[in-house]
């Protein structure tokens, strides 16, 4: 393989990588939205102003998920329940936390109709958050494979052949990720 070639090979290369790790956030994201059962997981996005910085919540707290609709939050500092209910009420979780001066809990109601479509808005706004992820990183290196190709270290073929391929594995990891979407959706769905 020529030294050009290489140049190519590499930008692909980190352009796949690039892409899955938009597809896994995207993954982990999903993860963070109800559906009918407990998971601390969902727990994942909230933030808590703790001492007037940001913290995520897994950092003050162990959250577990000892019934199938609970979740149970336990402060490693008891001071912070306040703070904790706080956070969890001005998340997008739609859960009302209760507490017994120890530890705060989570009931997962049923969901509602209403709710369940909410829900699915949220997980088609993450899944365009990451079709916008991986078009940036495609975006990135077609301008690097122009640059390339001005500063003459590649041809106009090598250019084009590689465009083609970028948009192949972009096409790929935006069908991956609207799989996940449609899959996420009938789970949030199913009654």
């Amino acid at each position: 393989m020529s030294e050009d070639q290489d140049l190519v090979a590499g930008l692909l290369e980190d352009a796949r990588e690039r892409m899955h790790k938009c597809v896994e956030s995207a993954r982990h994201e999903f993860s963070t939205v109800r559906t009918g059962r407990a998971n601390p997981a969902l727990l994942d996005r909230v933030s808590v102003d703790y001492y007037g910085s940001p913290t995520p919540l897994r950092q003050l707290a162990t959250i577990s998920a000892p019934e199938a609709r609970l979740l149970s939050i336990q402060p490693y500092d008891k001071s912070s329940i306040k703070v904790i209910e706080k956070a969890i009420l001005e998340s997008d979780v739609g859960l009302t936390p209760s507490n017994d001066g120890v530890v705060v809990r989570l009931v997962l109601p049923e969901l509602t109709e209403e709710r369940r479509r909410e829900l699915v808005k949220v997980v088609r706004h993450l899944a365009e958050d990451g079709r916008v992820a991986i078009r940036n990183v495609r975006r990135d290196v077609m301008h690097d494979l122009r640059e390339l190709k001005e500063g003459g270290d590649i041809g106009a073929d090598d250019e084009h052949r590689a465009e083609g391929e970028l948009q192949k594995v972009t096409d790929a990891r935006v069908s991956e990720l609207d799989e996940l979407l449609k899959a996420k959706e009938e789970e949030i769905l199913e009654v």
